[in-house]
This record gives C-alpha cells, structure tokens and sequence, in this order.
C-alpha cells in the first residue's frame, strides 16, 4: 500500500523558531521555505539603478520606492522583493504597526540570481504569488542576459508584455511620463 506523503508547509510562525543569520533570507511561498543567502554585489547595483530614477519620478507622483519590503499576506507566505513601488494611497491600506505590509503594491521588482532554484522562485513562485495578490506589474531583471521582462496585470494574472533589452526604454502605464533607458539598468 502507497502511502503519501505530505510536504512540509512552513509558516510565518516557523520562522521565529529559526536561528538569526543576516547574510541568509527566508521567504515562504504557498508553504514552501526558500533560503538564499546574500546576492551578488551586481545584484544590488541593479536594484540601485533602477530605484534612483523611480524614486525621482516619485518625488511628483505621489509614491514611494522602497527597497526589501517584508510582505506578509497570509500566514503561508512572507516574502521580501528586492524593490517594489508603492502609491501613498495604497500604502495607508497595506502597512501594519510593524511596518510590514500584508497586501501587495503596484509594481514589485525582482532581480535574478544564479542558480535553477532561484530562477524558480521569481519566475514562477513569486509570479503566481504576485499575481494573486494583484501586483500591477512585475520587473524581472536578468542581470545575466542584460534584459527586463515586464509582466501586467491582465484578467487577474500577470502575463509577459515585453522582454527589453540594451537597446530599449522601459516606459509603463503605471507611471506617466517616466522613461529610463535598460541599458542605465545594467551598467
């Protein structure tokens, strides 16, 4: 007789219990821990690059770039993108008291790392998890093949517009008149 078995499904809960490690990131999504440890220092010159410009456009806009967020939506998934944008409006209704926030913003923005597993997490975990919770768009910087695939909100799921690369601009309806060459992304 086959007997099956079921997977572990972490917590929020279960990552109090783990040992501090700042050079390590927990994330859970739908259940399943992921562990990374501290990206390469490409990684965050990207993250970098790509939020001084949007935070500039932000300064008239009325939002805010905000680097490493802790999400926390339900008690099965808590996940910390590498940037994300937020209006103010939508910020006063996903903030708790810890400054977490328990619902998504309008844009979140991954940059990938080496490694299947990683390459899993962002490009569908995160993706199904964000298009869940009503993310408007979703970045995915690769900072291996220097291009940004853009993911909108489309029928209630994210769906791949556009894939830029060095040549390109990115520009989105999410912010008017906001233009930034990929090529300032990836340098």
């Amino acid at each position: 007789m086959n007997k099956t078995i079921n997977p572990i499904r972490w917590t929020i809960y279960d990552l109090d219990a783990l040992p501090e490690n700042e050079g390590i990131k927990r994330e859970i999504i739908d259940g399943e821990l992921f562990v990374t440890r501290a990206p390469h220092w490409k990684h965050q010159t990207i993250i970098t690059n790509i939020s001084v410009p949007l935070h500039e456009w932000s300064k008239t806009y009325l939002g805010l770039v905000i680097p490493s967020p802790g999400i926390i939506p339900s008690k099965e998934d808590s996940v910390i993108p590498d940037l994300v944008w937020v209006s103010n409006e939508r910020l006063a209704a996903i903030e708790d008291d810890a400054g977490h926030f328990t619902g998504f913003p309008e844009l979140v923005v991954e940059v990938l790392s080496a490694g299947e597993r990683n390459i899993y997490r962002d490009k569908q975990a995160k993706l199904k998890l964000y298009s869940q919770g009503g993310v408007r768009e979703y970045w995915i910087a690769d900072r291996f093949n220097k291009q940004l695939e853009i993911y909108r909100q489309e029928k209630g799921q994210l769906m791949l517009v556009e894939t830029l690369t060095e040549t390109d601009s990115l520009t989105s309806p999410l912010f008017a008149n906001f233009s930034m060459p990929i090529s300032q992304i990836f340098a």
